[in-house]
């Protein structure tokens, strides 16, 4: 085995996470202690770049995009003077409990993990490369961000090109419960409602209300992230796509901070400060009533990733 590649086995564990958090469209996201993992327990250098994927009980119903995103190769890599190294071949497990279609990255994950392994395996260790990378394959650095950094992470894309991302630590007396009900969204679809152009008057009120939700959750102004949940650039769009969305974001009750879309959906996130009884309760009933099928849970924010 070649100087520099690990010795299998050793293991990749990647968060889930939301985005948007109401206001915060594809600048916000929040890692959750949802996880996606591999586990390469063969690792040969032969240069055929041959993947054993094993999945288990995962569904595949598409593209492997930790596949993809492994083999992709990059604008640094391409321009770089010396060529990579070839690709070993390796046998990977794969277990995640990160929903698919969910509102809860899964995709961003996929592509984290993708770029991770990687980066293993080639000895590319730049953080900043994985969130550019990763942002550049998914097409927006909400969840990729969260997912390489952990903690609550605001995103956006540098002036002469690559991501900037910032991430602090989740406030410990503020928990998320996820509703995700049995229904698929495919990101594609629920982005394709969204219009070319909104209303001034509508942008300003998000860029308000981002600023005060990042204000609020810094200070723990409960009262305060209550009000600054609010949205008007994505989720009165997707409500149609995603059954009981207006009804959760009119509850109100003393343990809820707010409810909000989960990413594109169509998972539905509460904002709590207690056990999260309040709102498991709600939302169980409104999907009863609706007569679909949801898991309802409370998901811990993931920490800071070193």
């Amino acid at each position: 085995m070649s100087a520099g590649l690990p010795s299998a086995p050793f293991e990749i564990i990647v968060p889930g996470s939301t985005s948007n958090l109401g206001p915060g469209f594809d600048a916000l996201g929040l890692a959750l202690q949802l996880t996606l993992r591999l586990r390469i327990v063969d690792l040969e250098d032969d240069a055929r770049g041959t993947i054993d994927w094993r999945l288990g009980s995962l569904p595949l119903d598409g593209e492997n995009l930790i596949d993809t995103a492994f083999r992709w190769v990059s604008p640094a890599e391409a321009s770089a003077p010396e060529a990579p190294r070839a690709l070993p071949s390796m046998v990977v497990e794969v277990a995640s409990d990160i929903p698919l279609r969910g509102g809860l990255g899964s995709s961003a994950a996929a592509i984290v993990a993708g770029r991770r392994l990687r980066g293993a395996v080639l000895c590319l260790t730049s953080r900043a490369a994985l969130l550019d990378d990763a942002c550049a394959l998914e097409g927006h650095p909400d969840n990729t961000s969260a997912s390489s950094l952990g903690g609550l992470v605001t995103s956006g894309p540098r002036r002469h090109g690559g991501v900037a991302a910032i991430a602090v630590p989740w406030p410990r007396d503020v928990r998320i419960v996820v509703a995700t009900p049995q229904l698929g969204l495919a990101t594609k679809t629920a982005r394709a409602v969204l219009p070319a152009q909104v209303p001034y008057a509508d942008a300003v009120h998000n860029v308000q209300h981002t600023a005060l939700l990042l204000q609020a959750l810094a200070t723990g102004d409960h009262a305060t992230v209550r009000d600054a949940l609010s949205d008007r650039l994505h989720q009165p769009y997707r409500a149609p796509l995603v059954p009981g969305l207006a009804r959760a974001l009119a509850f109100e009750a003393p343990s809820v901070l707010g409810m909000f879309l989960s990413g594109a959906g169509p998972s539905i996130a509460a904002l709590v400060v207690d056990d999260g009884r309040e709102a498991m309760t709600f939302l169980e009933s409104m999907y009863r009533d609706l007569c679909i099928s949801c898991d309802v849970r409370c998901v811990p924010a993931h920490p800071l990733i070193p």
